[in-house]
């Protein structure tokens, strides 16, 4: 790849870590392409985004997000950033100007994620505990990656990192796919985003979307191939 190809920066979402993204990273390793997976802080679609912002800004050249799921939404806000030249969206919520995650879920049935979330809390300085989710890690497997071997989201149930509650309330400051160019793709078997709220999302953004069949919302980790392909794609249209 040339040096003007740009680096992929892989943004996980809720009840995940970067660890996510591992099938992915190696196939766009073996063609070349830089890639950063950062940590997402999970606290709040405005401070996570101003951190991926970040990550983004002190890349030197050009710079393709990738958001799954809850990471969409933050790529949506960062993407704004002057050195982001395109959006990839996997399995993801597409927000736009002034939404939230809940009014964009509202426009369609809950999906079984819903009633299948635990709640806790964790300490603020100086104010009440805040509350944060996680999915019952009875329903995980179904839920977040039905495509996924058994053993592999036993693991996945107990290692999940919650999600601020606030998150789903919290609007989003910008919508860069208005001025970046985007991609999707949509997980067509997926429990946790319904295909048809990440299509919505998606043909509205006037994304290039992939849809893959029988895909769970862990399609990053049952199909990185296919993923990283949409992924390649995105770079290979930005360079």
């Amino acid at each position: 790849m040339s040096t003007s190809t740009p680096t992929v920066v892989l943004i996980h979402g809720a009840f995940a870590d970067a660890a996510s993204w591992t099938g992915v990273i190696a196939e766009l390793q073996k063609e070349g392409v830089a890639v950063v997976a950062p940590p997402n802080p999970l606290r709040g679609l405005a401070s996570d985004a101003a951190y991926v912002a970040s990550v983004a800004a002190q890349i030197d050249g050009p710079v393709v997000l990738v958001g799954h799921s809850y990471g969409g939404a933050l790529i949506t806000v960062a993407g704004v950033t002057e050195n982001v030249v395109g959006l990839v969206y996997v399995a993801a919520y597409v927000l736009e100007e002034g939404e939230s995650l809940g009014e964009l879920q509202g426009r369609f049935p809950d999906s079984p994620l819903v009633s299948n979330l635990k709640q806790a809390t964790y300490p603020l300085e100086g104010a009440d505990p805040a509350v944060e989710v996680t999915i019952t890690p009875e329903a995980f497997p179904a839920i977040f990656a039905a495509d996924v071997p058994e053993a592999v989201t036993k693991v996945l149930a107990v290692a999940q990192r919650p999600l601020a509650a606030s998150a789903f309330t919290e609007t989003a400051a910008a919508a860069a796919w208005k001025t970046k160019p985007s991609w999707a793709v949509v997980a067509g078997a997926d429990q946790a985003i319904d295909a048809e709220v990440q299509l919505f999302g998606a043909k509205r953004a006037g994304a290039t979307v992939v849809e893959i069949e029988g895909a769970s919302h862990a399609v990053a980790v049952s199909q990185p191939k296919k993923t990283a392909d949409v992924i390649l794609d995105a770079v290979r249209a930005t360079s």
